[in-house]
């Protein structure tokens, strides 16, 4: 009598199991949060190739910079906006492990990962890596005949600090690794200070790194003629230019560069863990 008592029970026990281990059905279509400058360069062949292997369509959706996609994340954490979250990078990501947004994934192709970019947490996977770096519009500087920075103390000028565009640290990603990398140039001591003298020389704050490349930055309009961004900007300007560019428009300011490393990860409350972890594994693979 005990064990056909049990044996109904241990049915749904390993049913629910397998229910665990697979994630349940698989999903028709996942949905990937990612921040806006992310959303902005997806086309259609970006997850093509992840739909015709799983059969699973990927929509994205865009969540202002890494700042506020890791706020929303965090606020909607019982009831999750999507699958996966992509586009959280070091700066930003203990705030998201507080916040217990994700679930543990641990892709096999972190054995193909750079020395260096392995989390230390299982909870998200390392994607991409970039310099965060400040860029320079070189036919203002060539005009206005002035010399191009070459080390974070010169910003304290305002001839260079009223020329900036830098992003706010609360809620960029790039205006946060900016400032991780001017404390290590100018030291614990002395960031404040530096800080103070970009305000008083009247250094521009925008809430963003669209904002700030394209509003501000004098490359599209602005009055900005350097801006925090990337290393990768000014290859991207030729190889995304309309009208073909035999050379960058814009440069790179060495000085004050901070490798800033982008994770993906399962939300917590998602119905389809394993399949939202393919898709992470799908995009370390590519």
């Amino acid at each position: 009598m005990r064990l056909r008592r049990i044996a109904p029970l241990l049915v749904l026990a390993l049913l629910a199991a397998a229910c665990a281990e697979t994630g349940g059905e698989q999903p028709e279509t996942l949905e990937l949060m990612a921040h806006d400058s992310f959303v902005g360069a997806v086309d259609e062949e970006t997850f093509a190739a992840f739909t015709r292997e799983t059969g699973i369509d990927v929509e994205v959706i865009a969540a202002g910079d890494a700042g506020s996609m890791v706020n929303q994340a965090a606020l909607s954490k019982d009831n999750p906006l999507a699958d996966v979250l992509f586009g959280v990078d070091d700066t930003f990501l203990s705030r998201a492990l507080e916040e217990g947004i994700f679930v543990e994934h641990t892709s096999e192709l972190l054995s193909d990962v750079i020395a260096g970019l392995h989390p230390e947490s299982q909870m998200v996977t390392p994607i991409d890596f970039g310099d965060v770096c400040i860029n320079y519009d070189k036919a203002w500087f060539e005009e206005a005949k002035l010399q191009v920075p070459t080390d974070l103390d010169q910003l304290r000028d305002p001839a260079y600090a009223g020329i900036l565009t830098v992003q706010h640290p609360a809620t960029s990603s790039p205006g946060l690794a900016f400032m991780l990398a001017t404390i290590r140039g100018v030291g614990e001591e002395g960031w404040l200070d530096f800080w103070a003298d970009l305000k008083a020389g009247g250094v521009n704050v925008a809430a963003d790194w669209e904002t700030a490349y394209y509003n501000d930055f004098t490359r599209y309009g602005g009055d900005s003629s350097m801006v925090v961004s990337y290393a990768s900007s000014p290859p991207a300007e030729v190889i995304f230019a309309t009208e073909p560019l035999d050379e960058a428009p814009t440069g790179v300011v060495e000085a004050g560069c901070y490798r800033q490393v982008e994770y993906a990860g399962v939300l917590s409350g998602t119905e389809y863990p394993k399949a939202a972890g393919e898709l992470i594994d799908f995009m370390l693979s590519v």
